[in-house]
């Protein structure tokens, strides 16, 4: 099966040219012209790399990115004509790839491509340890996690927190050391953001969300897995 590409930019033209481009390397495209388009177009396509445009109208690619990292791992490459380091580190904030700055040549544009997508495979183990805290089980390799063998359906970030928290099963993890381990370095996101995914993932596995039994808070510190 060809890899897809989604490629989001507002220059029509730009569109049609590296869409036809990619295409003739052997690619499955599909292009969206705005970001809200193109975040419909992620959810049915799926594709396993987006090209992204930062400056559009309405819904910028900031704001897509940022939802993408919501929901998917998906590796990201910015188009851009900004060049400034601050511009780099917000997007490393959210989680981007790779840069492109514009204009670029389709040499550059594939080689950039290559890269993204041998380094998201090499990503991806071939096995990983299994963890379990009480009824849960947490699959690295299958990237699942199941209760009571049910699986659980969790986003990318609701599942590095809870893997993160399984791996130190019954001790309790720094709010810092978990920010740091799910956002990364040049993460932005501060302790009102983790709050946030503590209580969404609460509520696929506690009973009682209200009164936590599994993911329990430690107050002035962080959160800690019962084992």
């Amino acid at each position: 099966m060809p890899v897809k590409i989604l490629l989001i930019d507002d220059d029509t033209t730009l569109l049609r040219f590296v869409g036809e481009f990619l295409a003739k390397e052997g690619y499955q495209v599909a292009t969206a012209e705005r970001g809200e388009k193109g975040l419909r177009q992620f959810y049915a396509e799926r594709p396993e790399l987006v090209l992204l445009d930062v400056m559009m109208p309405g819904m910028d690619g900031w704001e897509v990115c940022a939802r993408l990292r919501e929901l998917a791992d998906t590796p990201v490459i910015m188009l851009t004509a900004k060049t400034a380091e601050s511009e780099k580190l917000r997007g490393f904030r959210l989680g981007v790839d790779d840069y492109i700055t514009k204009p670029f040549s389709l040499a550059e544009l594939t080689a950039r491509i290559r890269a993204v997508l041998s380094r998201s495979a090499a990503k991806q183990p071939e096995d990983g340890p299994v963890f379990r805290a009480g009824l849960l089980t947490i699959d690295l390799r299958k990237r699942q996690a199941l209760l009571e063998s049910q699986v659980l359906d969790l986003t990318p970030t609701e599942f590095r927190l809870l893997a993160v928290l399984g791996r130190q099963a019954g001790r309790a993890v720094a709010q810092e050391e978990l920010r740091r381990e799910i956002w990364g370095e040049y993460r932005e996101q501060g302790d009102s953001a983790l709050r946030r995914y503590v209580w969404l993932l609460r509520q696929k596995i506690e009973s009682d969300p209200n009164t936590p039994q599994r993911l329990v808070t430690v107050r002035g510190y962080g959160y800690r897995l019962e084992s």
